[in-house]
């Protein structure tokens, strides 16, 4: 056997390709502060302590770009949202309302620690990780100015193999092929002509043209002289299918240019097999930053094209009933009316959802139903809880969904093969060059349904892989360890005493979470507390009123969740979901309750838990963790004033930060009022934050209660938020059909 020859090494200069990168786009820029020239000496040795405050992310001033458009979307049922698009390279993020309006206010003038005092003002709690994820995001995704360089992307794509070479590796992985000059493409038509057909006369007379036309139709039909199931000539078939091309690539193009009309842009279009078939696509993710009426009409634009087509053909059938080509048009009608019936069905994320999801103002109207449909449906049927007239629409539209999802596969699997059939049999029956062909495409065709058959396959094998896990974890006693250590590591339970701590792990259950799956419900009994094991889980709220979602943070693996409420026996005050698949280990209520109700075993971390509960219950700590209340529990102490006395003084030095329980306090400046501070608010935040003398003076009005957390205290708390951060990512890409 030959053996293979060793491929030379190639040597990437990552760093000149960075410049060149930086060198090519003058919008490009890496960011590095100007030092001093520190030379030796006293100066040599501030060098650490110069760096470090240089590189000091709460002093970092964020720019946003001027090239960003940021627009806000105000949905009649709640739920704002914001969509900030990035013009180079099209990437597109959705934020929340107040992130949108924090990211247009960004103009260099305010430090990451001035932009936390603002939420903390606007939002009324602390949540420094927000603001920081937010200004990190931005900066990584190259929305801040100047535009970060891309240091992975840069390599990737110096090591990337080139030209056809690169189509073919990334058509064997996504089975589609990428034009990035589609949008010159369309632009030279638009202008060439199509830019005639928005003319409300041209407009109206082909709306004439696709209703007249499928009124023929009809009485075609009615007439019952054709027949899909007539057998068609291998020619016919092939014709068949390039006509179907066409149509598909006018109706790309309808979409297309509805975008270059409202002067949105195009990243990119192609050809990719689509459940099976040839098709093309248009990458109309710009189209997220259209108004809603025009975001209508983009998706309405692609039907429009085919129903015109349609109706043309149609109209020419009942012309000529007779005509050599009569068999082939009626194919051809039949076969596009079904294609465009299933593209305008509302239940299939195709163009009739994006329709329907706009006019009723739920752009996330699918994943919501199934989510709900999933897990929420069937927890409410079990629990006999009542259904609100939302939550009635969205399992209606779920269970709908799913049930037509099955009908249109059995439907196009009979359409494909009216249309693939006859070609098949045809080349089955030519020689063997025409079943070398078949065989090619069988392969092409086949791909997809291969590859769906992959991921099935997976699914199963993760699903059983879970349930081996469960049957382990109840034989071995490595995963009770682990979920010992995990509850150990626990601030609140550290002063388990060991013969505790083993009963408690002995008792513990491993449960595996779905994507989308709620842990706890907000208004849920109390029943269970969990440590997380594996994965990320989002705790929300949900404003009854609004139907707002409110997302107050995330939780990651060694962080527990429901132990407070168990303690309190209260309703759950918010609802943990996993963001993906996790996993949790269980402590159900009777251990909890029979571990705390023995005086004998009775740990050390009850008061804790009571203490944390109490501190929570301030609005500016609400969005906190068990864990970073903890932290704060051993920087501060609950404080009592009686009306008259002071908090702090103006031009003091800060040394602490209140949070107030109950009373209300005068704040003054230079002996002049200008404000209150009442039960839920806090102060001295400022001259924490700047490192400054105090800005004011905080007398108090009546008696107060209030928690004093320490300067260690908060600069921990925000420290911690520049250290970690879990980032969004960019809204994916619409792909329209």
């Amino acid at each position: 056997m030959a053996q293979r020859q060793k491929r030379p090494r190639v040597e990437v200069d990552v760093f000149a390709l960075a410049g060149e990168r930086a060198a090519a786009d003058p919008t490009v820029g890496v960011f590095t502060p100007a030092l001093p020239d520190l030379g030796t000496g006293a100066a040599g040795a501030d060098l650490w302590a110069d760096l470090t405050e240089r590189l000091d992310f709460s002093l970092f001033r964020p720019k946003i770009s001027p090239d960003i458009e940021i627009r806000i979307f105000r949905l009649r049922w709640g739920n704002d949202y914001a969509i900030a698009a990035n013009p180079r390279g099209l990437l597109h993020l959705t934020l929340e309302v107040w992130e949108a309006e924090m990211a247009q206010r960004l103009d260099g003038s305010r430090t990451v620690g001035e932009l936390i005092i603002d939420r903390l003002n606007e939002g009324g709690d602390l949540d420094a990780d927000a603001v920081v994820d937010l200004v990190l995001i931005l900066g990584t995704s190259g929305f801040l100015y100047p535009p970060e360089v891309d240091m992975k992307a840069v390599v990737a794509g110096a090591l990337e193999a080139r030209g056809l070479r690169r189509s073919l590796r990334r058509f064997a992985r996504t089975f589609s092929f990428e034009w990035s000059g589609a949008e010159r493409f369309v632009r030279r038509l638009y202008r060439g002509g199509v830019r005639w057909l928005f003319n409300p006369v041209i407009a109206w007379t082909m709306a004439l043209i696709a209703i007249g036309g499928f009124g023929a139709f009809v009485a075609v039909e009615r007439a019952g002289h054709y027949s899909l199931g007539d057998r068609a000539a291998p020619l016919e078939s092939i014709v068949l299918i390039l006509l179907g091309w066409t149509l598909t690539l006018s109706h790309e193009l309808g979409h297309a240019a509805v975008l270059i009309h409202h002067d949105r842009r195009i990243k990119n279009a192609g050809f990719m097999l689509y459940f099976g078939s040839p098709a093309f696509f248009v990458d109309a993710s710009d189209g997220l930053m259209l108004d809603r009426g025009a975001r209508i009409m983009q998706s309405l634009a692609g039907p429009f094209a085919e129903l015109v087509l349609a109706g043309a053909s149609s109209i020419l059938l009942f012309s000529l009933p007779k005509g050599s080509l009569a068999e082939l048009l009626y194919r051809f009608s039949l076969l596009n009316y079904f294609v465009i019936f299933l593209n305008l069905i509302p239940l299939l994320e195709l163009d009739g959802y994006w329709i329907l999801s706009d006019l009723i103002q739920v752009p996330d109207l699918r994943p919501r139903s199934l989510e709900f449909t999933q897990h929420e449906l069937w927890h409410k049927l079990r629990t006999r809880e009542r259904f609100s007239p939302q939550e009635v629409g969205l399992a209606l539209y779920g269970l709908a969904g799913i049930a037509f999802t099955l009908l249109a596969i059995w439907m196009a699997v009979y359409f494909w093969r009216q249309t693939f059939g006859n070609l098949f049999s045809g080349l089955w029956r030519g020689g063997l060059g025409s079943r070398l062909l078949l065989l090619v495409l069988v392969l092409v065709l086949a791909g997809p349904a291969v590859r769906g058959i992959a991921n099935l396959v997976r699914a199963l094998f993760r699903r059983a892989r879970s349930i081996a896990r469960k049957v382990r974890f109840r034989l071995e006693t490595g995963w009770r360890v682990e979920a010992a250590e995990l509850i150990d590591a626990l601030p609140a339970f550290e002063d388990l005493a060991p013969e505790t701590l083993s009963d408690l792990a002995g008792r513990v259950v491993l449960r595996d979470i779905l994507p989308g799956q709620a842990v706890t419900r907000q208004g849920d009994r109390a029943t269970a507390f969990y440590v997380i094991r594996r994965g990320t889980f989002n705790v929300e709220t949900e404003h009854h009123e609004t139907g707002d979602i409110q997302l107050l943070g995330t939780l990651g693996r060694g962080e527990s969740f429901g132990e407070i409420g168990l303690l309190q026996n209260s309703l759950r005050q918010a609802t943990v979901r996993a963001a993906g698949e996790g996993e949790v280990f269980e402590i159900d209520k009777g251990t909890f309750d029979r571990l705390l109700a023995d005086p004998i075993n009775a740990p050390a971390f009850a008061p804790t838990l009571q203490a944390l509960a109490e501190l929570r219950a301030l609005p500016v700590f609400a969005h906190l963790g068990t864990e970073r209340l903890a932290e704060l529990l051993s920087h501060g102490g609950w404080v009592s004033f009686s009306a008259g006395d002071v908090l702090m003084e103006q031009s003091a030095v800060g040394d602490a930060f209140f949070a107030v329980e109950s009373g209300r306090a005068d704040v003054l400046i230079d002996g002049a009022s200008v404000g209150t501070v009442a039960a839920g608010g806090f102060a001295g935040e400022l001259a924490l934050l700047n490192d400054a003398p105090r800005t004011a003076t905080v007398v108090a009005r009546t008696p107060m209660r209030a928690y004093r957390l320490s300067r260690e205290g908060f600069d921990s708390l925000i420290a911690e938020a520049f250290g970690h951060g879990a980032l969004r990512s960019a809204k994916p890409a619409t792909w329209e059909h």
